[in-house]
C-alpha cells in the first residue's frame, strides 16, 4: 500500500524552548541542520510520487538538507497561526491569564488568540489531503516535511477524526510517522520515530 511519510522539521531554538513558532520564520540550530542531513537515511529506500513542503525555512531547508531537490511548497502545510501567544510558551500563557483573572484556556479547544482554531487548521490539512489522495490511490508515496501542531491534525484528519483530536499526539523536532492503508482504511503505521543518531 502507498505511504503518506510526515516529518517535522529539524530543531529550532524555539522548538527546544517550547515557544510557539507559527508565522515566526526561524532557522534550524546547527544540531537541526544535521538532522535534516540524516533525514532520507532514516527514510530508507523511497521513490515519492511528491514531496510537499511548508513554506517556512525550517521545513524548506530540512527537505534540502535531506537532498531533496524536487518539492513542491504548499503554502497550506505552515504551522498553526498561533496569533498572540506566538513566541510565548503555554505555559507563560497560561501563567498571564490566571494573573488576569481569566478563565481556563486550551488552544485545541479554544484556538489560538487572535490566530487559528483547530478546525480552521483541519480545514488547511483537508485541502492537503485531498490533493495527496489522488496520488495515493494510484500507489505513490508521498512526503510532508512540515511543523508539530499542523501534523497532529493532519493525523487526526487521516483518521477521520476532528481536528482537535490533535492534541493526542506528540510529533518532536526532527522525528517522523508514516501513514498508510489497511484494507483501504486509513491507519498510522508509525508514529514519532526519532533519527538517527
Amino acid at each position: 500500500m502507498s505511504e503518506l511519510v510526515i516529518v517535522r522539521h529539524g530543531e529550532t531554538e524555539w522548538s527546544l524552548s517550547g515557544q510557539h513558532t507559527g508565522t515566526t520564520d526561524i532557522p534550524l540550530t546547527p544540531r537541526g541542520e544535521e538532522q535534516g542531513r540524516k533525514l532520507l537515511d532514516n527514510i530508507g529506500e523511497h521513490d515519492f510520487a511528491k514531496v510537499l513542503s511548508s513554506p517556512r525555512q525550517r521545513a524548506r531547508r530540512t527537505a534540502e538538507l535531506a537532498g531533496i531537490e524536487d518539492f513542491e511548497v504548499d503554502d497550506d502545510l505552515v504551522e498553526w497561526n498561533y496569533g498572540d501567544i506566538e513566541g510565548m510558551t503555554t505555559k507563560d500563557y497560561v501563567a498571564q491569564r490566571e494573573a488576569a483573572g481569566l478563565p481556563d484556556w486550551d488552544m485545541w479547544d479554544d484556538g489560538a488568540p487572535n490566530g487559528e482554531t483547530a478546525a480552521e487548521v483541519g480545514a488547511r490539512v483537508d485541502r492537503v489531503l485531498a490533493r495527496l489522495r489522488p496520488v495515493l490511490d494510484d500507489g505513490g508515496d508521498v512526503l510532508v516535511v512540515a511543523h508539530s501542531h499542523l501534523l497532529c491534525v493532519l493525523v487526526a484528519r487521516w483518521l477521520g477524526l476532528p481536528a482537535s483530536a490533535g492534541r493526542g499526539f506528540i510529533l518532536d523536532a526532527a522525528h517522523r510517522s508514516v501513514l498508510t492503508f489497511k484494507r483501504e482504511t486509513p491507519v498510522v503505521k508509525y508514529w514519532n520515530v526519532p533519527p538517527t543518531h
